[in-house]
């Protein structure tokens, strides 16, 4: 009788669909995959040990470069985690507040917007990827005149922000699609009217892709919690928690947005379903946000000394990024540079559930199980 031989197959690290240098090591007996690992450390950049040898400031531009897709998130979790060091000796004005709310919720659609997009090329779908291209690239031009960076920003300051909205990005709410690349109401109208109808009709209605994605990478609520995930991840599951409503940084608590959660079980699909509707959500926040700015002119930078040196001491900072729980450890040693500084990046806890999710599946899910966990390896290796 002829014996069942399972073969070892190589995915990356130059493979398109891991999304970065990522290797995957699957066993398959057929095409069923009966064991997966992923093996990581390619884009590795020393981002927390180059930490200790930069000032508080300096840091700022590194954050960046680990979700470089979602850049003002990451600021975001680093100074605000640097400002609780402070104390109270550190009061960031009111619209400072308002725009990094603006600008992380305008970050969070245009990071969902290429997670889809992705996923979809993945499985076979090359259109809604250049449809992600083309409103992307409407939200950089918006993202350029505000922080002179298209991805990367160096935008937020531990106090405030760099510079204020330049006059006339905020528009009015009678914007439409012909300004949606010159104000921010503009193009949150026409993402609105058009860009989410387009994608619910295009790919989330249909067939093929409910086929592909449903039933398969199934996460349950209990592992998603054991195993440490957040974000659409946790809430693909039916777990409905995110920071900005369980533990609001920033100015959250001031928002009137929803949680979605998954409904089939924590599959491909329910994880697609929640980024598309937490695109919504964000369309909601930043509204409200625009509104506000609009009635409140006021300064921008808070009162900070001209050398930071934090009093000795240590926090851990937890945010809701665009892929999960992006969180920061800093110490202080009471000098101008961190003593230590630990990232957690939601993409690198995540990685974790490809051997648990894979084995039973086929090998053409395997890229749709990765493209929806959306990791960025950048963030995984730091």
């Amino acid at each position: 009788m002829e014996q069942a031989k399972e073969l070892l197959v190589n995915m990356g690290p130059q493979h398109p669909s891991t999304h970065g240098v990522l290797r995957l090591m699957v066993k398959l007996d057929g095409e069923t995959v009966t064991w997966c690992e992923p093996d990581i450390g390619y884009l590795h950049r020393c981002f927390e040990k180059l930490s200790e040898f930069k000032t508080y400031p300096q840091v700022i531009p590194f954050t960046d470069r680990t979700d470089y897709l979602a850049a003002i998130t990451n600021e975001l979790c680093f100074v605000e985690g640097t400002e609780k060091l402070f104390g109270d000796a550190i009061v960031v004005p009111e619209r400072a507040q308002y725009i990094r709310v603006l600008l992380a919720e305008f970050q969070r659609i245009c990071s969902h917007l290429l997670a889809l997009g992705a996923m979809a090329m993945d499985i076979g779908a090359i259109t809604p990827f250049l449809y992600a291209w083309r409103d992307r690239e409407k939200m950089y031009s918006l993202f350029e005149r505000i922080t002179g960076g298209r991805m990367l920003y160096n935008y937020l300051r531990i106090g405030g922000v760099r510079n204020d909205l330049p006059a006339g990005i905020l528009g009015t709410p009678t914007d439409g699609e012909d300004k949606a690349d010159q104000t921010i109401w503009g193009f949150i109208n026409y993402f609105d009217s058009y860009v989410w109808p387009q994608w619910e009709a295009l790919v989330t209605d249909n067939r093929i892709f409910q086929w592909r994605t449903q039933d398969v990478g199934k996460l349950s609520a209990a592992n998603a919690i054991a195993y440490g995930a957040s974000g659409a991840v946790l809430r693909g599951s039916g777990v409905k928690f995110d920071l900005r409503k369980n533990l609001p940084n920033a100015i959250y608590d001031r928002f009137e947005f929803d949680i979605p959660v998954g409904k089939a079980g924590g599959d491909c699909f329910d994880r697609w379903i929640v980024r598309a509707e937490e695109m919504r959500q964000s369309s909601r926040i930043v509204k409200q946000a625009l509104a506000w700015l609009a009635e409140n002119p006021g300064e921008t930078m808070g009162k900070v000394p001209r050398i930071l040196k934090p009093p000795k001491g240590e926090i851990y900072h937890r945010i809701e990024g665009a892929r999960g729980e992006v969180s920061c450890y800093i110490v202080s040693d009471g000098g101008t540079n961190p003593y230590k500084v630990k990232w957690r990046s939601p993409c690198f806890v995540h990685l974790q559930l490809m051997p648990l999710i894979c084995p039973g599946q086929k090998i053409a899910d395997v890229i749709a199980i990765l493209g929806s966990i959306d990791i960025v390896l950048g963030e995984v290796d730091r």
